[in-house]
């Protein structure tokens, strides 16, 4: 695992809502992804590092359903809250400019789903030119199988797949 410039890294944090937190996920729970993800966050936060959470509203609707805010615990750590309304956090949302003022040129990546969200996200920050961590144990998805998918096909052709312990900054 290449050592991470706190100075030019951002944690991105994908739909760590309630509702979707309290999902029946595999394979691990989403409360078992989320506290991973909130620990990694606050290691961001102690080197100094932006922590932005990405969460899914629902277009075309007038109400969101219940649970559609983030976890406190992950509103509390986010330096930045980027609201999508598609799989993916780039596509009409400021979440590039946001990156770019912060001076990221390195993404890592926590959340649910990891097939969709996450994948979705790291998809296009590829095409934006960002290098790519991803936080394995601090991701789950609606099965193992698609999780087990994710990380071992696709997720490998755009960054390295790693464990939110095994991340260290210099």
């Amino acid at each position: 695992m290449p050592t991470l410039d706190p100075a030019r890294t951002a944690l991105v944090l994908i739909d760590l809502m309630e509702r979707i937190v309290a999902l029946p996920l595999a394979p691990r729970s989403g409360q078992d992804a989320l506290d991973a993800a909130c620990l990694l966050a606050e290691r961001f936060r102690a080197a100094g590092a932006p922590v932005v959470a990405v969460r899914v509203e629902r277009p075309n609707v007038g109400e969101q359903p219940p649970g559609s805010e983030l976890v406190p615990r992950v509103a509390e750590l986010a330096d930045a809250v980027v609201v999508k309304r598609t799989v993916g956090g780039f596509h009409g949302t400021e979440l590039h400019e946001l990156l770019q003022g912060y001076g990221a040129g390195t993404l890592v990546f926590a959340g649910i789903a990891t097939n969709m969200g996450v994948e979705s996200t790291a998809r296009a920050a590829d095409d934006h030119g960002y290098g790519l961590v991803f936080a394995e144990d601090a991701m789950t998805a609606l099965t193992a199988e698609e999780h087990h998918a994710a990380v071992t096909l696709d997720l490998p052709r755009f960054g390295e797949i790693t464990t939110s312990t095994d991340l260290r900054f210099g």
